[in-house]
């Protein structure tokens, strides 16, 4: 008897046009941005502690936002055909990630949950959904647009039938400043295609996501 699934390698799907051009990491003007940032605060930037700081920013800078001179096409462009009957469920549960809001550039860390229905069989390795939450991660960006950005690649470059993602995360900007509050976390999804119109569906999916750890 032959197995129930099988798989094999198809050609990529069209994708979406790429967006706009990014020119490279100017690290030279980080660095004398972080000095001036370092003078205007009160500190001393050519004190031995701080000397080698701002080289350190840009560089951590470069690999933060590393993600504006990424698309998902990079991870979603090549698919795969598994066979099967019905609606089966294709998830990915607890990718971390780590981020910087865009309203004061402070980090905000967490958890995503991904769950697709794929369209006549058409999947992606595991791994690439978790480089996707990293595409759209590693740049200014805020929670709730995070979580539509990767619903949305997912929809259009897998032409999946239906997507769910739930993220989770913590705000550095609301422990580190302003109210102080230390246990709050936001909590986000965004539902596209059949997981958005069919109740049904959409409830089997949140709660297999919601039971990830």
């Amino acid at each position: 008897m032959a197995p129930p699934i099988a798989a094999r390698r198809i050609a990529a799907l069209p994708t979406p046009p790429a967006p706009r051009e990014v020119p490279p990491v100017d690290l030279p003007r980080i660095e004398r941005a972080v000095r001036e940032i370092l003078i205007a605060v009160g500190e001393d930037p050519d004190r031995d502690g701080l000397l080698e700081t701002p080289a350190r920013v840009a560089r951590a800078y470069r690999e933060i936002f590393a993600g504006l001179r990424e698309t998902p096409a990079q991870h979603l462009g090549r698919v795969f055909e598994h066979r099967s009957s019905g609606d089966d469920l294709v998830m990915v549960r607890d990718i971390e990630f780590h981020s910087l809001c865009e309203h004061h550039l402070l980090p905000f860390h967490g958890t995503a949950q991904v769950a697709y229905l794929p369209d006549k069989g058409r999947v992606v390795g595991l791994s690439k959904i978790a480089r996707t939450v990293d595409v759209f991660a590693r740049r200014p960006q805020l929670q709730e647009r995070l979580t539509a950005d990767i619903a949305d690649a997912i929809a259009a470059h897998l032409g999946a039938r239906g997507v769910a993602v739930i993220v989770r995360a913590e705000h550095m900007c609301m422990k580190m400043r302003g109210v102080g509050k230390h246990r709050p976390d936001m909590l986000t999804t965004a539902f596209r295609g059949l997981l958005e119109r069919n109740a049904s569906l959409r409830a089997e999916a949140l709660s297999l996501l919601r039971s990830a750890s």
